[in-house]
Order: C-alpha cells, then structure tokens, then sequence
C-alpha cells in the first residue's frame, strides 16, 4: 500500500510538471488536432451530391450522413428554423453558383460533429483551390456598435426578405445553436464587387451559442470572422488561409483560447494578412461610440508562420505582423506562442504609447520565437517604450530563437502535425535581441 501511495504521489507530481511546461500555446496532453483535422483535404474525394440545397429552408430540417448535400447559390436557413447536421456528413459548395450558407437572425444551426466523425463543408471540385465556393454566414441578435446596433451582410446576396441578411440587436445571450467538429475547407470566394467571402461568419452571435472545434483550411478570404457579438471560442484552428486568420471587430467581445493558427508566406495575400486583426470599427463616424469597444481575451493560442528560409522571406516582403491592433480596442493575450513574424505585433499609430492605452493591451507570460522585433508601433521604428513596458519581468513574458522542431513537437508531419510546445527543448530568455 504504501509503496502504490508513493507511486501515486510520483505520478500527480508528473502530471502537474508537465503541465507547468507546457502552459504556453495550444495544451492537451495528447494532440488534440489527431483525431478530426485534416492537413492535407485535397487527397480526399467525396462522393457525388445526392441532395440539392438551394434557395429558402423554412422549416426544421436534419441533414444526414448518407447523403452528400450541394450548396447551390446562396442558401438561406429563415423563418425561427432549425438545421441539424448529422455527424459525418458531407456539404459541397457549388464552384459556378457560390454557394453559401445563411443562417438567418432567429434560426439555428445544430452542427454537432463528433472527435472521430467531423462535419465537412468543402468545394465540390475535383481539383479543389482557395475561394471554390462561398462561406458559411451565422447571423444573430447580440449587440453590435453600429448606430441602430443593427446592420446586415453585403455580398450581392438577393435574398426573399431583408431580415435574412440583418444581424444585430440587444440580446448578449443569444443562442443560434452548435458548431463542432466542423471542418470548413477551400471558401472564400472573391466577387468582382464585394470582394471575398470569409469562410465563417459570425455576426451578432451570443454567447449560449457554442462554438468548438472548428477548422478552416485554405481560405481565399479571412477564415474567422467575428463582427460584434458576446462569444466563447475554443479550439479553432486557421490553416494556411490567404486572408486573415482571426478577425474581430465591431464591438466583439470575444474569448478565444487553446486555438491555433498556421500561416504559409506563400499562401497569404499580396497585402500580407495577419493571424488577428482587431478593431472596433471601419468607419469611425458609423460608429456609436458609448457601445462597446471591440475586447479579445485570449488564452493558449499558438500563432506560427512556416517558413523554411524565415530571414529571406522577411527581406523579399513575405512576412509581415502576426497581430494587428487598431485603436479604441482592447487585447490581453495569456499564456500564448507567437513564432515567426516581422515583427510579433504592431500597434496602429495612433495608438498613443501611455499607460492608460497598455493597460487595454496585455501581453502575459507570453513566448515570442523566431519574431524580427516583438512589439512595435506602426511606421515606428524605435519601440524602446513598449520593450521597456512589456518586458517588464511582473509580466513573465520570454523571447527566443531556435529550430521550429527543437520547439514544437512534430509540426512538420504532414498527416497529423503536432503544434504543442517540446517540453524541456526550450531556451527562454527575456533578451530582445532580434536582429539576426
């Protein structure tokens, strides 16, 4: 007995040790990406569609494994409707028609995948590309900060009424159903006059909504992105998107934690998006500005740029900020990776360098690696202020340089990638030394 006590003892030891080491960046104590992502969707091919979707779905209606289903134009879910998903099934969006899925203000989704069995929206090419098909768009009656705190979605959508396309309202509870273990793979598709689709939309959205387990992969627009609204994420994951990864704005309130983002220098756009853009509005004069501010509690989050060559990609342009902060918003980033980038973040100039504004923008007990500076203003290069701020040690925030696999436990296995930190393989120091 005494020597099973003992032993117990070893083992609670163990397992608290390592979770001491392994706080920062996306956590689990196995990969917790294995089992329902996909790294490599253009290998897989689906069958053909055996049901159609198109125009209004006015009554609950349940989608089921056996069948394929095509998004054909813009689908939208109205009229107080439930659409169930069954776990495993397939949704193909139509290259030539765009299709999309909406679901409208007063509807639900119930897309409840399973670890072992995900949920596939994909495009229904054989060769599939970045912007196939559309985006997803969930739309609901939480508060935004646009005058009204109503406003609607513009995609050159004809939609049967206009409430199908409004989101916005006074109610930060709002439930518009379940998404999880949902994978949303090649949308984004670009209009000559609206510009591009985000894979997920999530505009107005409250916070008994429930949001886990999403991947988007190879977007050609943003892969998340989050307009007004109160919500919880946990466990997104952006692979490898042309647009930005994680957009919120508006007068989000947002937590986000144990999410990854990847990104490709040869994949992102020509104006070179970021991991995450925060605003709390485009055009300030439309903006109400005793609403709320756009706030982003973020917690284990592990953004990272795959570069084989990290210094040429800097000096050709192919790297730029991992995060972008715009004014008149809040940010505290916790227990977080950011690898990669030139630099980490960027702070928008007219963000004044006082301690009222940094105490709205927190960086803590964070890891920055392989960054080309960490923390700067825009068009700024002197950060000697935020350097002297944020590496304050009441903040435990590190910084290092080293091999990408001395640092993450297997990030370059194509099938089932491994972004949690090595535990014991990391150097830290709090040393802003980041010119090489």
């Amino acid at each position: 007995m005494k020597k099973f006590t003992l032993m117990l003892c070893a083992l609670v030891l163990t397992f608290s040790y390592l979770n001491a080491q392994q706080e920062k960046g996306i956590t689990g104590y196995d990969n917790w990406l294995s089992s329902w992502a996909e790294f490599q969707p253009s290998s897989i091919t689906y069958s053909e569609p055996s049901q159609i979707l198109s125009g209004n779905i006015s009554e609950d209606t349940k989608l089921l494994k056996k069948n394929t289903y095509l998004l054909l134009g813009n689908v939208f879910v109205t009229d107080s409707t439930t659409l169930s998903i069954e776990p495993g099934t397939v949704i193909l969006g139509d290259y030539e028609t765009n299709g999309s899925l909406i679901i409208s203000n007063g509807s639900k989704i119930i897309a409840e995948g399973q670890e072992t069995d995900p949920i596939i929206f994909t495009s229904n090419r054989s060769v599939k590309k970045q912007g196939d098909w559309g985006g997803i768009f969930i739309l609901g009656d939480a508060p935004i900060n646009k005058f009204g705190n109503e406003a609607a979605i513009d995609y050159g959508m004809r939609p049967s009424s206009y409430k199908n396309v409004s989101y916005g309202g006074t109610n930060p509870t709002s439930n518009s159903g379940i998404l999880k273990y949902v994978r949303i793979e090649y949308a984004g598709k670009r209009t000559v006059d609206y510009g591009y689709f985000d894979a997920l939309t999530l505009a107005g959205i409250g916070c008994e909504t429930v949001v886990e387990n999403v991947m988007v992969s190879f977007s050609q627009g943003n892969s998340f992105n989050i307009i007004g609204g109160e919500l919880n994420l946990d466990k997104m994951v952006s692979y490898k998107s042309r647009g930005t990864d994680y957009v919120f704005n508006f007068g989000a309130q947002c937590r986000i934690s144990n999410s990854l983002a990847i990104r490709d220098p040869y994949i992102s756009g020509s104006n070179r998006p970021k991991c995450m853009y925060i605003a709390s509005y485009e055009d300030k004069s439309r903006t109400d500005l005793s609403k709320n501010k756009t706030k982003v509690y973020g917690e284990n989050l592990t953004l990272i740029n795959i570069s084989d060559d990290l210094k040429s990609d800097i000096q050709m342009g192919l790297v730029k900020e991992g995060i972008y902060i715009a004014p008149e918003t809040s940010l505290s980033l916790n227990k977080s990776v950011i690898s990669g980038f030139n630099p980490a973040v960027v702070l928008d100039n007219e963000i004044k360098i006082n301690g009222s504004n940094l105490e709205n923008i927190k960086f803590s007990k964070m890891y920055f690696h392989n960054c080309k500076g960490n923390i700067f203003s825009k068009n700024n290069p002197n950060n000697d202020d935020l350097e002297d701020w944020y590496g304050n040690a009441a903040f435990f925030n590190v910084y290092s340089k080293g091999d990408y696999a001395e640092t993450f436990i297997d990030m370059k296995n194509p099938k089932r990638p491994d972004f949690r930190l090595r535990i014991n393989k990391i150097i830290a120091s709090n040393n802003y030394d980041t010119e090489d």
